[in-house]
């Protein structure tokens, strides 16, 4: 087919459902109707003679045909979208945009960022503070920090291992001294347990702890782990944290550990669609948090 007829639209409309995973989810990215990304895949099938997606209830699926032109289309859209973005010059002019899980940014990063600063004042800052994956070809951060079991969680980019999640046990100094007393791990359960969106965590502990079998009794349920730590903190009960966003808390007699178990719980990620293509101050800001993690 000659380039003046590439179907470009209907090949957006079909690489954004397919790469979403969703006509929906494609047509918000798109700016445009959900039946609208309907017609153009269809008219791209038509146009192909063949499916490339399977349709279900309320949901659909690549078919093989549909799975080899997704992979093609997705690399060139982003080698386009790189290419624009060096052009347009959309990044550079001392900015460095990031995208940071909310705990990771809240407990560790803005404390840090001063360090980051005072090696590099021509560069500023900007954190985004959101815990969903973002699509580096529509968001304007160039890096994002973000927490998974692995690696690959996020395709079509390039991962840095940051530290690993090891959660453990803690308490504030006054509920310790004025509540139930802890001597052993049972012990805990006459206190009101924090948790993270679900209880699936402290079973593990428990777990690890000799008790695979325990009654989980109180407990609070929160969106996120930097709300686990303020609630911990002012001593609403008893939470798993992670240890290396916890650690300058725990130093200072903030939080008290009173059991070393741990459990893993995944890791931080730097994650970005090409280390190589980084602009300057990207690339600054990625072999600064490199280096402070490790120190």
């Amino acid at each position: 087919m000659k380039r003046g007829r590439l179907p470009l639209t209907a090949l957006r409309s079909f690489e954004a459902a397919g790469r979403l995973g969703s006509f929906t989810l494609a047509a918000d990215e798109l700016a445009v109707s959900q039946a609208a990304v309907s017609r153009q895949v269809k008219e791209l099938e038509a146009d192909l003679g063949r499916p490339l997606f399977e349709r279900r209830h309320r949901a659909v699926r690549l078919t093989p045909a549909g799975q080899a032109l997704l992979a093609v289309l997705s690399r060139a859209f982003d080698a386009i979208d790189a290419s624009l973005s060096e052009v347009r010059g959309r990044r550079g002019g001392g900015l460095v945009e990031i995208s940071a899980e909310p705990s990771f940014a809240a407990c560790w990063l803005v404390p840090h960022l001063d360090d980051f600063r005072m090696g590099h004042p021509e560069i500023d800052v900007a954190v985004d503070s959101d815990m969903r994956l973002i699509d580096f070809r529509t968001h304007e951060a160039e890096i994002a920090v973000r927490h998974g079991l692995d690696a690959k969680a996020w395709p079509r980019t390039e991962v840095d291992h940051l530290v690993d999640v090891e959660l453990v046990p803690v308490i504030a100094p006054g509920l310790l001294a004025g509540g139930p007393a802890i001597r052993t791990p049972a012990d805990l359960l006459a206190h009101t347990l924090l948790h993270e969106e679900n209880r699936s965590v402290w079973e593990r502990w428990f777990a690890a702890a000799g008790l695979p079998d325990v009654a989980l009794g109180r407990a609070q349920i929160f969106a996120e782990g930097n709300l686990v730590l303020q609630a911990v903190l002012r001593g609403h009960g008893v939470a798993l944290v992670d240890s290396f966003l916890a650690a300058e808390d725990i130093a200072a007699g903030r939080l008290v550990q009173p059991f070393d178990l741990s459990i893993r719980h995944g890791a931080y990620w730097l994650v970005a669609r090409s280390f190589k293509r980084l602009s300057p101050e990207a690339r600054a800001f990625r072999d600064w948090l490199l280096r402070r993690i490790e120190a």
